[in-house]
């Protein structure tokens, strides 16, 4: 239903009759914008360079755009001025032309110098990386939360980056300094731009009001499942990795599947259960992307806890991506950063590498050579490898502190059924007296079956939270 609900409106090019001389990108229509896309090649391999503008070319027409060419500059650093360099500019600007693109998409975060110094060279709009990572979260949002974090983060980049049209509301004064106009000179006393800066700056606090009370919506959400002891696993990874797909095969979620970047963003958690009959909960979180947007990161701070908080990361990586090597440093970077603003250690780490049936023979025995013993191979579109990766995620999960001996009375079925699903049931029998278990419980599931209890509690070493 998402994905209809998604391709419901969409763009159809070619059908316009709009003339071709808009220069001016404000009073723009609205239309499906032909974009060229420009990269600066500073460190790494043409290869890398080369991938990352085929990734910009994919984040592009997942925005809604057509891309018409890409241009790499090798350069040392980025230009401070223009990106890109003064004597490139107008090699870009040609190519612009001779396309006959209205948008450059630029392969990085542009300083505010930046982007007004190739919007006045170039005459059509100018974007960079960030901005178009903001737009597809944007445009995907679906959720209360969601639409609050990604305008908190839109508006973060956008207020260092506001510009002024024109003298209207400009402050002024009378006599010689409003070069004579005197009385009736005086403006309101504050400019249109400082207008602007302070409505956006009211609605960032009331934005960060609302996503804190959200926050501790989910931190009691939280509390219940640790109150419970019902373990949590977080599944993060690389964006179109296959992480949705993946919470389908091991849940029947039944969310939504598309083959694009950030086809998700709202987290979703759903109910699972280990081969030995113990429940925890999965949680799809929003994908990492390489340079991932710092306002990103800070947005949605309070749904990246998420992961923070669980049991155990499940780490999904393309095996079909041409560097899974660098989808994972993307992916641990980010989680560091997450780690860093808790003030701890991140979780235990399962290593997942998805889509092996896209994957080519020869890519699929380096990423065995690199990632021997550490990795579950996988392919969530087949599944194979799912019920592998069901007993490695029992193996990791933390089991119940304390192993105890009970003998329940055939009229305490609620109290049976309970332990079947709070706690491991290593064995069971019944007999004339009543059903005998041999588990292992929670302290607070403990409290309630101890007066059933036939042999001494015993804790369990190494229970609790895996850490490493």
């Amino acid at each position: 239903m998402d994905l209809e609900e998604r391709s419901s409106l969409r763009r159809v090019a070619g059908l316009s009759t709009e003339l071709t001389d808009v220069t001016e990108v404000e009073y723009r229509q609205l239309r499906l914008e032909r974009v060229v896309l420009v990269g600066v090649w500073t460190e790494g391999s043409s290869e890398q360079a080369n991938a990352s503008l085929a990734e910009l070319a994919r984040l592009a027409e997942t925005a809604g755009s057509q891309v018409l060419d890409g241009l790499v500059q090798r350069r040392t650093n980025p230009d401070p001025s223009t990106f890109i360099g003064a004597g490139k500019v107008s090699e870009l600007d040609s190519a612009v032309r001779a396309a006959g693109a209205d948008t450059v998409i630029c392969d990085g975060e542009l300083s505010p110098g930046q982007l007004r110094q190739l919007e006045e060279k170039l005459k059509v709009k100018v974007i960079d990386r960030t901005a178009l990572i903001l737009d597809i979260f944007a445009q995907h949002a679906r959720s209360r939360d969601g639409k609050a974090q990604v305008e908190l983060a839109q508006l973060s980049y956008l207020l260092p980056r506001l510009r002024g049209w024109g003298e209207a509301l400009s402050r002024q004064v009378g006599g010689r300094a409003a070069n004579g106009v005197g009385i009736g000179g005086r403006g309101p006393g504050e400019t249109k731009i400082e207008l602007d800066r302070r409505r956006i700056r009211t609605r960032m606090s009331k934005l960060r009001r609302e996503i804190g009370a959200m926050r501790r919506v989910r931190e009691t959400q939280r509390g219940n499942r640790r109150r419970y002891e019902v373990p949590s696993v977080a599944i993060v990874g690389y964006t179109n990795a296959g992480k949705s797909s993946l919470l389908n095969a091991l849940t029947d979620a039944g969310v939504l599947v598309q083959d694009s970047l950030f086809a998700t963003l709202d987290p979703t958690t759903r109910k699972a259960e280990t081969p030995d009959g113990r429940h925890y909960t999965l949680t799809d979180t929003v994908g990492f992307v390489r340079h991932l947007p710092h306002q990103l990161v800070e947005a949605f701070r309070s749904t990246l806890e998420e992961a923070a908080e669980a049991d155990l990361l499940v780490h999904v990586v393309d095996a079909s991506d041409a560097f899974p090597d660098e989808q994972i440093s993307a992916v641990r970077q980010v989680l560091v950063e997450i780690g860093e603003q808790q003030g701890g250690t991140m979780p235990r780490e399962l290593l997942v590498v998805n889509k092996t049936d896209a994957a080519g023979d020869l890519a699929l025995a380096r990423l065995r050579g690199a990632l021997a013993g550490e990795a579950v191979f996988v392919s969530a579109r087949r599944g194979d490898g799912i019920t592998k990766l069901r007993d490695r995620i029992a193996e990791l999960l933390p089991h119940p502190e304390y192993e105890v001996d009970l003998l329940l009375p055939y009229t305490e079925g609620g109290l049976v059924a309970r332990v079947h699903d709070e706690g491991e049931v290593l064995s069971e029998e019944h007999t004339p007296e009543g059903t005998r278990l041999h588990a292992r419980v929670s302290p607070e599931l403990g409290t309630a079956v101890s007066a059933f209890v036939t042999a001494g509690t015993r804790s369990v070493a190494g229970s609790g939270k895996s850490r490493p």
